[in-house]
């Protein structure tokens, strides 16, 4: 039996945005129909939590695939040469259970991850959107600028803030160079959000760095650093506020530290969920209710999320001849 090992540079040339906004509108879309299988994540937490191995497995019936990522994090790697987020995808289909491949975890969750948000944002954030804050300048970072740009040309600015100036300073120059818009460093969080439309928190901080006295009416904001249910980038009164939309209700009420925070202090529980974002894309639920509204997306990133983008590296690495076959297979020992 031969696989397709998939490397990292690879990923990334198979899986430009707009292809990942597509992969991952079709598997929210799947998730709201009820076409999906995906089991809560376990995770092994090493001592002191200092990091991760998650493992995240689901079915995607619309495309006949089924896999798992396995995922180490590592937030103390934000400055440093190695991602937060590493690991491996193995892709099988469905009628033999046959692995078809292997492929680097890392660039797919940057870019499937700033995809999904891109849909959320393409839903709820006001079409006029001309201001974008990113708050973090690590890889989410990077993979969020580039979403956002390519659901929303519109956006004129740019401002970044991140608790390391220097790091900051580093994205954006390069972001300006490689996207072609004014991106400007702030110093406080409060400077980088204000007067904006969409804020995409990306950082790996353990306690609130947005609040709900830093907000303008309108904003849309796509909570995406915290998936565990110990840390936070968002605060109550935020959470209390804004128009709640997430990826998965179930994810959010068991794995989301935002959530389960806020719900902990009394302001919000599970019927604060207006909506899961795929059901914003059949139709079951409007959307944004006014101008004025503050809407929040939190992003857990769901293993459908990593199927189909797998999937569709695959079918494109399949027919490009792209990626590296690998005889997995031998003689089988008779007894």
């Amino acid at each position: 039996m031969k696989i397709l090992i998939i490397n990292q540079t690879e990923v990334g040339q198979l899986l430009p945005y707009d292809e990942a906004i597509g992969a991952m509108r079709g598997a929210f879309t799947a998730l709201a129909k009820g076409k999906t299988i995906q089991p809560l994540r376990p995770i092994l937490w090493l001592p002191e939590k200092v990091g991760a191995l998650g493992m995240m497995p689901a079915y995607l019936e619309p495309i006949e695939a089924m896999g798992i990522k396995v995922v180490s994090v590592f937030p103390d790697n934000h400055g440093t040469e190695y991602d937060s987020h590493q690991g491996s995808v193995m892709l099988f289909e469905t009628k033999h259970g046959r692995l078809l491949s292997l492929m680097d975890a890392s660039e797919m969750t940057a870019i499937r991850t700033a995809a999904a948000t891109a849909v959320a944002t393409d839903l709820l954030a006001h079409p006029e959107a001309t201001d974008l804050a990113i708050l973090g300048s690590g890889t989410q970072a990077r993979s969020h600028i580039a979403a956002m740009l390519e659901i929303r040309p519109t956006i004129e600015r740019v401002k970044v803030w991140s608790r390391n100036g220097d790091h900051a300073a580093e994205f954006a120059s390069k972001a300006a160079a490689k996207f072609g818009v004014p991106v400007s460093v702030a110093d406080s969080v409060a400077e980088c959000v204000k007067d904006t439309q969409i804020i995409c928190t990306t950082t790996a901080a353990p306690e609130p760095i947005l609040f709900s006295h830093m907000l303008d009416q309108g904003t849309h904001i796509n909570a995406v650093g915290s998936s565990v249910p110990f840390a936070r980038e968002i605060d109550s009164a935020t959470m209390q506020q804004a128009a709640l939309f997430v990826d998965r209700r179930e994810s959010t009420i068991n794995e989301s530290g935002d959530f389960l925070m806020a719900k902990a202090d009394g302001v919000i529980d599970e019927d604060s969920i207006e909506a899961e974002i795929g059901e914003l894309l059949i139709g079951q639920h409007p959307g944004r209710s006014s101008y004025q509204e503050i809407t929040l997306f939190k992003s857990l990133g769901l293993a459908i999320e990593d199927v189909a983008a797998a999937h569709h590296i695959y079918k494109k690495a399949v027919e490009k001849g792209v990626g590296t076959w690998v005889e997995l297979g031998g003689e089988r020992p008779e007894f």
